[in-house]
């Protein structure tokens, strides 16, 4: 087993509130930082990157959920990946990049259990080897957040966070753009010593 982790941020749109009745429209995912147990270092998040637009697993979904990432149920059964190809694609994606940092990866999300449900389901799903993280090597940054400050989780939203702590890029809905922008996060977070006593 290596020494070291690697970080990979993840974010998720999907179509509905749950893997298998609804789908997963797209995700991207960002190397963003490496840690051996007493140093973290960060990596530039947009220089390793995987994102992929998926066809629907299914002709349910919420309109209102569409709307949020503006990718089109109709442009995706056309144009998208086959789920399969794509979630194998992102897994020796992320065999690459932890081979490449000598690291066992781990995904980053805010918060963690939407995009890691829709994720974990699509692996096990779709794929012969399973989840590239496993069932557990992930991290919660809302978690880390409510930790690091002293707070309750209910209290952790992004709108409640030190200016400082955000990200100066938009938050587009674009699951690429996003997890960069919640990668830059997470740098934030770990260098973060917490509000002032």
């Amino acid at each position: 087993m290596p020494k070291r982790e690697v970080y990979i941020s993840a974010d998720v749109e999907a179509d509905g509130p749950i893997p298998g009745p609804y789908s997963m429209q797209s995700f991207g995912l960002s190397a963003c930082g490496t840690f051996d147990g007493h140093t973290f270092t960060p990596t530039d998040p947009t220089k390793d990157t995987f994102y992929a637009e998926l066809k629907p697993i299914t002709d349910t979904y919420v309109p209102e959920a569409v709307a949020v990432s503006g990718l089109k149920h109709d442009r995706l059964a056309a144009e998208g990946r086959d789920p399969a190809e794509a979630m194998n694609a992102a897994s020796a994606w992320v065999a690459e990049v932890a081979a490449t940092a000598g690291a066992s990866p781990v995904l980053v999300a805010y918060p963690l259990g939407f995009d890691w449900m829709f994720l974990y389901w699509y692996w096990m799903r779709f794929t012969d080897t399973g989840s590239p993280f496993g069932h557990s090597r992930h991290l919660d940054l809302k978690t880390l957040y409510a930790t690091k400050a002293n707070t309750m989780v209910t209290r952790s939203t992004k709108r409640q966070m030190p200016a400082e702590l955000l990200s100066d890029r938009p938050h587009t809905h674009n699951a690429l753009d996003d997890a960069i922008e919640q990668a830059e996060l997470f740098h934030n977070l770990v260098r973060w010593a917490g509000p002032p006593k």
